[in-house]
């Protein structure tokens, strides 16, 4: 995201980044990995960025990442980049917050197997193979590809490969690009304003799961 987002200042876009960070053993907060990864923008006043933690929340994100990404939104941020913690095949929460999802993948790490199964490579509107100076990105890419042919989306969109080196910057530009190819695609036949009510309607019943349980927890049990 820190690559990204240094892209979108480039561009005079103001950002905001939302970290999601396993919880701490010890103080029960945000390890901030990421952050401290991000320090080169820590002097950009374009940029705001906030670790939070998953505190048992699963699916990748905070139970409150939904909501800090709306307020960055009502702040006036441009751009709103949320990284995960770092998921699973099933764990595709981030599909009901983000306009575009992008997964990323690093070859000789086990993605070769893993882009055969469902879950989390059905929501990829952007495939991103990192670090192809290493030995076996051609091979994730050419599986990729077989897995992309296979199945046609409903929105009419084919995601894109992209190829990254993010240490070194190779690639960004053209992730950056993607993304934006994306939006455009959104746009045509009002696809992003139905893709904002599914969200919306999503995260409405889950509150109402949530302030249930709540309700529920809240009431004693009696004794026979």
């Amino acid at each position: 995201a820190d690559k990204l987002a240094a892209v979108y200042r480039r561009q005079q876009k103001s950002v905001g980044i939302i970290a999601v960070d396993p919880t701490s053993p010890f103080t029960g907060g945000a390890l901030l990995g990421d952050r401290i990864r991000m320090q080169q923008h820590a002097s950009d006043a374009g940029i705001y960025i906030r670790s939070m933690a998953t505190r048992g929340f699963l699916g990748g994100l905070a139970r409150a990442t939904g909501d800090a990404a709306l307020v960055l939104d009502a702040a006036g941020k441009e751009i709103i980049l949320i990284e995960t913690v770092g998921v699973g095949q099933d764990e595709v929460e981030i599909v009901k917050v983000a306009d575009a999802t992008v997964l990323v993948l690093v070859p000789g790490m086990g993605d070769e197997v893993q882009t055969f199964k469902a879950g989390i490579m059905e929501i990829a509107d952007i495939f991103v193979i990192n670090k192809v100076d290493r030995g076996g990105a051609e091979k994730l890419e050419q599986e990729l590809k077989v897995l992309l042919g296979l199945s046609a989306r409903a929105d009419g969109w084919r995601p894109p490969i992209v190829k990254t080196v993010a240490t070194e910057g190779t690639g960004v530009e053209e992730l950056a690009e993607a993304l934006g190819d994306y939006q455009r695609h959104l746009q045509t036949g009002d696809r992003k304003h139905a893709k904002r009510v599914q969200c919306w309607q999503q995260r409405l019943l889950e509150l109402l799961r949530e302030r249930a349980m709540v309700r529920l927890l809240s009431v004693g049990v009696g004794a026979d």
